[in-house]
């Protein structure tokens, strides 16, 4: 069980050290570029190389007065470096770096997102195999339809965590650029083949044209993508809160030794993991929303994005680490009460069997209207009333003129109505 959350992963990312460390990587291989081209001196890489370092404290106390961070940062480096630092930050602006850098960031985040997502989909499928065989009610409007196998729940999800995983890559991809292009994007004090070059040695590619920013259409893509998996993980909460109502009770998240639910109310056991997985779905999706509204910038750039996304790509990538492991335990140590699954399915007293009822009159040549009043008429008598649906039927003297007994009994198969859950398995196993 997670007791925890343990964010080391993500907190490390998103540290003041690793920042400031892709900063520095960014930055050198800028001078690595530069140093290719014949600009800067070989002694002077080699001292750059061995001694370019930066400290937290100093950069904090630099950047209290000049209220510049990257300002703050290189006066740093400059420290570490003496006079070869003329070659660090050489021709090019701050978010030449910032961004840079923020795709590394990004790109080291959605690979642990993407981990931890494999995991989940690994344990849905899990259940899904050992449900497949256990029948269980379908529910539309939260009213029972016709029965399903109570293992295409995780079926459901786990093909919809293949999608947000696939999301997520195409996101990675796509976050996964830089520029070196200069104040507004013109490249006059770098040239592109070296921004090509420089981006080479970081793992990422070049924006084909920029301003002095990457543009955010890019980063919102990766909220948009964390925010769809957060509603997968919401809709997997949801479904285990109305499955654990009392009144229900077919699957409860775990509870464990020791643990209480109530501060007055010793008995009670409530799904406070899948609420809680709710609740922090709806700031995932707000994040989202925000990353939409950076997009939105002044001519070549203003810095209105800047201090929104200081809190929403460290939070989001926390948020969404923190539910895939809470959710990927939830389902894993899942309770589930077959018995009641199975007191629920006949809850109604085979009023679920009535679409087939129908498709036989049809079949015998009935008028659908007419068909469908005969099947309502009996299906309303059973549920008001408490009454066998079957029975109902079978002693209904206008479907027993039309129907013999034995293809009525054969309408009433739980068997066929499940039939085709096997071809939607089937479609699993093939492309395992």
């Amino acid at each position: 069980m997670i007791d925890r959350y343990e964010a080391a992963d993500i907190a490390r990312i998103w540290s003041e050290e690793n920042k400031y460390r892709k900063w520095l990587d960014v930055e050198l291989a800028i001078t690595e570029t530069w140093a290719e081209m014949g600009r800067v001196p070989a002694a002077s890489l080699r001292n750059i190389r061995k001694n370019a370092g930066f400290d937290i404290g100093r950069i904090r106390a630099i950047e209290r007065k000049v209220k510049h961070d990257v300002i703050a940062f290189l006066t740093s480096v400059e420290e570490s470096l003496g006079p070869d630092s003329a070659y660090v930050h050489k021709g090019i602006t701050s978010y030449d770096v910032v961004d840079t850098a923020l795709a590394l960031l990004i790109r080291e985040s959605l690979t642990v997102v993407l981990a931890r997502g494999a995991a989940l989909k690994k344990v849905l499928m899990r259940k899904a195999l050992a449900y497949r065989d256990l029948p269980a009610i379908g529910r539309t409007h939260g009213v029972h339809a016709e029965p399903i196998a109570f293992g295409c729940k995780f079926l459901i999800w786990h093909e919809e965590m293949e999608r947000n995983l696939r999301r997520l890559r195409q996101a990675r991809e796509t976050a996964a650029v830089g520029k070196v292009s200069g104040s507004v994007g013109t490249y006059i004090h770098f040239p592109a083949a070296g921004e090509v070059r420089a981006l080479r040695r970081l793992g990422l590619k070049a924006c084909k044209v920029s301003s002095q920013v990457i543009q955010r259409d890019r980063h919102a893509e990766v909220l948009l993508a964390l925010a769809l998996l957060g509603t997968t993980l919401e809709k997997i909460a949801v479904e285990i809160r109305h499955l654990q109502k009392t009144e229900a009770l077919e699957a409860e998240e775990p509870f464990t030794s020791g643990q209480k639910g109530s501060s007055s109310m010793p008995h009670k056991r409530n799904p406070v993991r899948c609420e809680r997985v709710s609740g922090l779905a709806r700031i995932l999706r707000g994040h989202a929303a925000v990353a939409l509204e950076n997009n939105i910038l002044w001519h070549e750039r203003d810095i209105s994005h800047s201090s929104a996304e200081r809190v929403i790509f460290p939070d989001a990538f926390h948020l969404a680490v923190f539910m895939l492991d809470d959710m990927t335990d939830v389902v894993r140590h899942l309770v589930v009460y077959p018995d009641n699954i199975r007191r629920n399915l006949e809850l109604t007293q085979g009023v679920y069997f009535s679409q087939k009822v129908l498709t036989l009159l049809l079949e015998k040549g009935m008028a659908r209207q007419r068909a469908y009043e005969l099947v309502q008429a009996q299906a309303m008598r059973s549920w008001l009333e408490k009454r066998s649906f079957p029975d109902l039927v079978l002693a209904d003297p206008v479907i027993g003129a039309l129907c013999s007994r034995a293809e009525l009994e054969n309408a009433f198969s739980l068997k066929a109505l499940l039939a085709g859950t096997g071809d939607i398995y089937r479609r699993f196993a093939a492309r395992a």
